[in-house]
């Protein structure tokens, strides 16, 4: 009855629907990592966030290690310094509540003569803005910011690229390398998102950005119920169609192996004594 399904374009058939049954499933278990990673991410959000203020420069010390500086992110930290204003960048291609922007990054020279990259917050960029514009000044003398700690952004697969060299007044990302070559002194591999603004902020000045939400998870599990259900489809509508076409080829069949309309069925044939003969044979 399912021999059919044996013929060249079901076998083709047959591998397809298993190459997407294969592929539905693992994009689940993708999603369900996902989902892991985010559940972690927001234990160790909450736990970093519920830890007291710290100076960046006690969290991360002269000389520590990039690991070291890696623990510290997510961490809320203060610094206090003067901001370098001859050397702030803006940052492309950044939306708040989907409107086009920019953010404003300013390099803070600390007491201890390091500097740490300050994110001041975001402006609205509909792509007019080359550099950080001349409306947005920096606090006068000796300020104290407070924020979060992160570490240095990196490119994608298909992220935007910078020139590796000259002085850049905007960049596609917080890369803390490329900065580091247009900014004096010694840059900490860390930098300050501002979740507030300074206490002699100019008007106007850059909105900061709000934390980042605890308990965010994403879409990422009703991502994975979609594709298993993807796949349960697949697995128990597959069959299905297999017994439609077995049963289509199972009455095609009946009907070439029923008699034609010129053969005689070999069951009415008349026997020796039916009237039908000796008609057949009367002169």
């Amino acid at each position: 009855m399912y021999r059919f399904a044996l013929r060249p374009w079901w076998i083709v058939s047959h591998l397809v629907v298993l190459a997407l049954v294969v592929s539905f499933v693992s994009l689940g278990l993708w999603q369900l990592r996902r989902l892991d990673e985010a559940r972690d991410r927001n234990v160790r959000l909450a736990t970093r966030l519920a830890q007291a203020e710290v100076p960046v420069a006690d969290l991360v010390p002269d000389g520590a290690p990039e690991a070291t500086a890696a623990q510290a992110t997510e961490r809320r930290v203060t610094a206090t310094g003067r901001y370098r204003a001859d050397e702030q960048v803006l940052i492309r291609g950044r939306s708040l509540d989907d409107a086009p922007g920019s953010w404003v990054v300013v390099p803070l020279e600390l007491d201890d003569g390091r500097v740490v990259a300050v994110n001041r917050g975001w402006i609205r960029n509909d792509g007019r803005f080359r550099a950080v514009p001349d409306t947005y000044d920096v606090p006068d003398g000796e300020v104290e910011v407070s924020g979060l700690l992160h570490g240095s952004q990196e490119r994608g697969t298909l992220g935007a690229t910078d020139p590796p060299d000259g002085v850049l007044e905007s960049l596609a990302r917080v890369d803390l390398d490329r900065l580091d070559q247009q900014v004096d002194g010694d840059l900490l591999p860390v930098w300050v998102q501002l979740t507030e603004a300074e206490l002699a902020a100019p008007d106007p000045s850059p909105t900061p950005l709000a934390p980042p939400v605890v308990n965010d998870e994403g879409s990422h599990l009703s991502y994975a119920v979609q594709w298993f259900i993807f796949a349960s489809i697949a697995l128990g509508g597959y069959p299905m169609i297999l017994r439609r076409a077995a049963r289509e080829h199972a009455g095609v069949r009946s009907s070439d192996d029923a008699p034609g309309l010129d053969e005689p069925d070999p069951d009415d044939r008349p026997s020796p004594g039916d009237p039908r003969l000796d008609a057949s044979t009367a002169p």
